[in-house]
């Protein structure tokens, strides 16, 4: 059997969005604030210095694909708020390279830190770069886990008809793709937050063996601006940070796979 073309691919994105109340308006809303946001990103751009202070668990940043630092900055204002230390990957960039480059650049950072134990925050394909490091014996030592927003661990069927090859390399077929959903180890240290309805991955964004947060809420980009998901993140980085207090492991402490906030 031939596998479904890129305009089957956009019609069950259509028949998805129509099934869903307000899918329309979700998937619109979703692209108008991306643009708006990367476009603030680049007028006034910002200092990322003055989200690094703080006494609790150092939060990394992961943005996503064509996304910088600046596209997490709701979620990293709320956890700054909190108490976490806010540090940035300058060598990712806009996060185009491939996963196990990405995952490097990170380690390198994480040294040049020198932060000790952190949590990692991703969004979208910056959740990929943070499982690849997880995974890596030895260079995930220093990650207590990750907090991911709408990433697609199983890849995204759409990637592969996108023209560019970094988008492309997002797909389920793509053979780092395919590796890394063979690497399962880190799954228990990470948390899985995504919506109801994400316009970018059809699939969904759960993961087994992880916590996986499914909340009422809809787009893939706006998402990170929306209370409900500041609550969850700010919550799991937060029960992640306590974890490092004296008592159960992460792998060994009591676990949800199906959490609901």
């Amino acid at each position: 059997m031939s596998q479904p073309g890129t305009w089957d691919r956009l019609r069950a994105s259509v028949r998805a969005a129509r099934r869903v109340p307000r899918g329309w308006w979700a998937w619109t809303s979703d692209y108008v604030y991306v643009v708006w946001r990367q476009l603030r990103g680049l007028l006034t751009r910002p200092d990322p210095a003055a989200l690094a202070s703080g006494t609790r668990t150092p939060v990394v940043l992961l943005p996503g694909i064509y996304e910088t630092w600046f596209f997490l900055e709701p979620l990293a204002r709320v956890l700054h708020d909190a108490g976490h230390p806010v540090l940035t990957v300058p060598g990712l960039r806009w996060n185009l390279s491939d996963l196990e480059t990405s995952a490097r650049l990170v380690t390198e950072r994480l040294a040049e830190a020198g932060a000790g134990p952190v949590v990692l925050l991703a969004h979208s394909k910056g959740g990929l770069v943070g499982k690849a490091l997880m995974s890596h014996p030895g260079a995930g030592d220093d990650v207590v886990g990750m907090v991911a927003v709408n990433t697609p661990f199983a890849g995204s069927v759409y990637a592969t008809y996108f023209p560019s090859r970094p988008v492309r390399a997002l797909s389920p077929r793509f053979p780092a793709m395919r590796a890394l959903a063979r690497e399962v180890g880190a799954h228990r240290r990470i948390v899985s937050v995504y919506g109801i309805f994400d316009p970018h991955v059809p699939g969904g964004s759960g993961l087994a063996g992880a916590t996986n947060v499914q909340l009422p809420v809809m787009g893939h980009f706006r998402t990170v601006a929306h209370p409900a998901v500041q609550r969850a993140v700010l919550e799991h980085v937060g029960r992640l940070d306590r974890s490092r207090a004296p008592g159960p492991s992460p792998e060994t402490a009591p676990h949800d796979d199906d959490a609901a906030t």
